[in-house]
């Protein structure tokens, strides 16, 4: 009989402890940022690279979305990072954000890391602090700082930001979510990695890009920055080979430690609650067109980056939808139930993963200094170089690597014109009033320098740009 009242008790509180389970908020998924420096588009073995061995990221593919049309916006200076970083965690146009890394307390508490913060987030960043959104890496709950410069440093600095995210997931003691922001400077240069890794890659065995050049075909108004300066002039199949060598041997180093990461996620219980994101913050030219740095606009150059997400709720598939890595900034925020300020101008990307959306944007600007301007759509591509008054027109469906400029031939003439009219309405939604056309060009025609001596080529490179 005394267990009649107890049965009764029990059936009654059942539906209201189901009613409460309904009722309570969804856990919220951790987040895994890895952003790495100088990342081309291309550089993954699931993009279809002919050698690049990437086997960790390329799982991210086969099980998350992938956006092929991702870019970081633009510079004003030859370290292209520092603006892309900064947008990133701003979520503001490039024209738009605090110059050189900097800003105040406010601008600080708009940042990325502290709109997860008041979420609810734990905030992490382990990465490099030079050409870095100072403000934005001080926000994070914590901030690791590693400035590998020297060559010796380079060789284990992916070694060395897996150890400390391995380190942080297996002695946090919090319940709360965790964002993690890792940001190593690879593959940038010096390009040196374990040796390992540089055995996978024989620079006689690699592929030229396919639009390598010995040099560019006219003066872009960048053609001696710092980047520039790593190979020789004009630029030889020997050298480009070597460089791209070493360049993939840091890329499959970096997806090796990333691979313990993963690891690490999957032993803590985390992985299946982690949404992960796999980004670069600028492209590099390595060969293309004749040029080796990011100080450009052409598709596999400067601003094209890989966009991988993946994780719980997220589908697998791709999108050819333009976006820049400042919409990370709501996607991310998104993803954690945060309130976002009202200064971010980037665009959730959540409508298009979960398919209620195709777009978020009609067209794609890009632009470098006051020297090159670029928008494209879906097909056609137009580059405005106003320093040399030269424009480039490419019809990106049959040239995807744009070798063959059409701006100079009459019968597109009308479509120079419209895009043209694009790009002056995109720069003007940008803030951007640098012209298009200047009273007295300089002529287009370019000489390299003279070759370097044996004493230059022998100091060291200079580390970060």
């Amino acid at each position: 009989m005394k267990l009649i009242p107890a049965l009764v008790i029990a059936l009654w509180l059942f539906p209201l402890a189901a009613l409460r389970a309904a009722d309570a908020p969804p856990k919220r998924p951790n987040i895994l940022h890895i952003h790495a420096d100088d990342h081309r588009a291309d550089g993954l073995g699931a993009f279809g690279h002919p050698v690049l061995k990437t086997p960790n990221l390329d799982t991210l593919v086969a099980r998350g979305f992938t956006f092929t049309h991702c870019y970081t916006m633009g510079s004003m200076i030859g370290a292209v990072c520092l603006p892309s970083r900064t947008m990133l965690l701003t979520g503001k146009s490039w024209l738009r954000i605090p110059q050189r890394g900097g800003g105040g307390a406010g601008e600080a508490d708009r940042s990325l890391p502290k709109v997860m913060s008041r979420a609810g987030y734990e905030t992490w960043h382990c990465g490099k602090g030079g050409n870095e959104y100072t403000v934005g890496v001080r926000a994070f709950d914590t901030n690791l700082l590693m400035d590998d410069h020297s060559p010796d440093l380079r060789r284990g600095s992916s070694e060395r930001h897996a150890d400390a995210a391995v380190k942080f997931l297996r002695e946090r003691q919090t319940e709360k979510p965790f964002y993690i922001y890792l940001a190593p400077p690879v593959p940038h240069d010096p390009r040196v990695a374990a040796p390992e890794f540089h055995g996978l890659y024989p620079a006689r065995d690699i592929p030229l890009p396919p639009a390598f050049m010995p040099l560019h075909p006219f003066d872009n108004g960048e053609m001696i920055v710092r980047d520039e300066k790593l190979a020789p002039w004009p630029r030889t199949p020997e050298d480009t080979k070597q460089q791209l060598a070493d360049y993939y041997a840091c890329i499959t180093g970096l997806d090796h430690h990333v691979g313990r990461i993963f690891d690490e996620l999957k032993k803590s219980g985390q992985w299946e609650n982690t949404i992960i994101i796999f980004t670069g913050d600028n492209g590099l030219s390595v060969g293309e067109h004749g040029l080796f740095g990011k100080q450009n606009l052409y598709e596999f150059g400067g601003m094209h980056v890989p966009c991988v997400i993946a994780g719980p709720g997220i589908p697998q598939g791709k999108s050819e939808a333009f976006v820049y890595l400042m919409d990370l900034f709501p996607t991310l925020a998104e993803f954690g139930g945060a309130a976002l300020p009202d200064s971010v101008e980037g665009q959730s990307l959540v409508p298009i993963i979960s398919g209620k959306e195709t777009k978020v944007r009609d067209l794609c600007y890009t632009a470098y200094t006051n020297c090159q301007r670029a928008v494209r759509d879906q097909r056609w591509k137009l580059i405005r170089y106003p320093l040399v008054n030269q424009t480039q027109l490419f019809d990106l469906q049959n040239d995807p690597h744009e070798l063959a400029n059409l701006a100079t031939q009459p019968e597109h003439a009308a479509r120079v014109a419209e895009m043209m009219t694009l790009l002056e309405k995109e720069m003007a939604a940008h803030a951007d009033t640098s012209p298009l056309k200047v009273p007295n060009p300089k002529p287009a025609g370019w000489t390299p320098p003279p070759p370097r001596t044996k004493a230059e080529s022998k100091a060291p490179k200079r580390a970060q740009s």
